[in-house]
C-alpha cells in the first residue's frame, strides 16, 4: 500500500454519497466499492445513499463534522451542489471533496482536469477552489447558498425547466430549447447603485463551460477570487438564438471579471444554481460573492 501513503496521511476515511434510485447506480457503487477495498484495504468506505431532495447535504454534513474525510459525491451538478453546501455548513472543516459525474449535468467535472479518482487518491494533492457564495434578502433574508459552478438567471433556468418538462435526448433537448426561445421573457434587475437593467439573460460563472452554453467565457481559472459575468441585455429572441449559437461553436470571448455583484429583482424571475432551478419573488436582495479558496477537492 506504499503507493497510497500520500492519500493515506490526509484522510482517515472516504464517504461515497449517491442517489440509489439512478439507473446504472447499483453496478456503480458496488465498482467502486470494489476498487477501494482492493487498494486501500485498511481504510473506512462508508456507502451514504440518499432517500430525498436534500438529503445529500445533511449527509455531508455529517460527515464533515468529524475527523478529515474524503467526500465522494457519485452525482450530477446538482447532488455535489448538495454535498458542497454540506460541507460548507462546518466551520473549518476537515473534509476534501471530489465528484465522480452520475447525472444530466456534469459542467463541473468537465470543468476540471481529467484525472481517475485512485490516482487522486494516489497523488495525494489538494488543492483549493473558489465557490460563488450567494446571499438572498428580502422575503429570503439571510438565506446562504453556495454555487460550485454557476448561478445563472432568464434563460439559463428556463432552459432547465423546458428540457425536465420536454424530455432527454438531443433532439427533445433541441425541440426545448427553441420553445423556451419562444416563452423568453426578460427580467428587470436593480443595481446595487440604483441604475436598473433589463435582461434576457445573466450568467455569473466559476467555470468556463456550461453544457447548454458551450464555451461562456475564456477564464478557466477557479481559484482565482474572481467569476465571469456573462449577460445578454434585453433585444429579442434572434440575438439570443445567436449568442446561444455562438457559444457552442466559437465561444462567446473574454467576459468581465469581479469578486462580487449585488442586485434587487424587480419582478419575480427563475434562478439556476448549478444546475438546480428556483424561483425568486419580486424585490428579493441578492448578493453573489468569490468564496475564495472556500473548498479543498482533489
Amino acid at each position: 500500500m506504499a503507493g497510497f501513503e500520500a492519500g493515506a496521511a490526509l484522510f482517515d476515511r472516504v464517504a461515497l454519497i449517491f442517489n440509489p434510485t439512478k439507473a446504472g447506480m447499483a453496478d456503480r457503487i458496488r465498482d467502486l466499492q470494489r476498487d477501494l477495498a482492493a487498494e486501500l484495504s485498511d481504510w473506512q468506505v462508508d456507502l451514504l445513499p440518499t432517500e430525498y431532495a436534500g438529503h445529500a447535504r445533511d449527509l455531508a454534513r455529517s460527515v464533515a463534522a468529524v475527523g478529515s474525510p474524503l467526500i465522494v459525491s457519485v452525482s450530477g451538478d446538482g447532488g455535489y451542489n448538495e454535498v458542497v453546501n454540506g460541507v460548507m455548513d462546518v466551520p473549518a472543516s476537515s473534509a476534501v471533496c471530489t465528484v465522480l459525474p452520475a447525472g444530466n449535468a456534469n459542467d463541473h467535472h468537465r470543468s476540471m482536469p481529467a484525472r481517475p479518482l485512485m490516482e487522486a487518491i494516489r497523488e495525494g494533492r489538494v488543492h483549493r477552489i473558489d465557490l460563488l457564495r450567494i446571499t438572498f434578502g428580502g422575503a429570503h433574508w439571510g438565506q446562504v447558498q453556495y454555487a460550485h459552478s454557476y448561478v445563472g438567471f432568464g434563460l439559463t433556468p428556463l432552459m432547465a425547466i423546458g428540457i425536465e418538462q420536454g424530455g432527454k435526448g438531443k433532439f427533445l433537448e433541441l425541440v426545448s430549447v427553441a420553445r423556451t426561445l419562444s416563452h423568453l421573457r426578460p427580467f428587470e434587475l436593480v443595481r446595487a447603485d440604483g441604475a436598473t437593467a433589463t435582461f434576457d439573460s445573466l450568467i455569473l460563472a466559476n467555470i468556463s463551460r456550461m453544457a447548454k452554453y458551450g464555451t461562456v467565457s475564456e477564464s478557466d481559472d477557479p481559484d482565482d477570487g474572481l467569476f465571469e459575468v456573462v449577460t445578454l441585455p434585453h433585444s429579442g429572441r434572434w440575438k439570443m438564438a445567436l449568442m446561444t449559437l455562438r457559444a457552442v461553436t466559437l465561444g462567446l470571448g473574454n467576459q468581465p471579471s469581479v469578486s462580487s455583484y449585488a442586485f434587487t429583482t424587480r419582478n419575480a424571475v427563475p434562478c439556476q444554481i448549478d444546475g438546480e432551478v428556483r424561483h425568486l419573488p419580486a424585490a428579493t436582495q441578492v448578493l453573489v460573492e468569490s468564496a475564495k479558496g472556500a473548498l479543498a477537492i482533489i
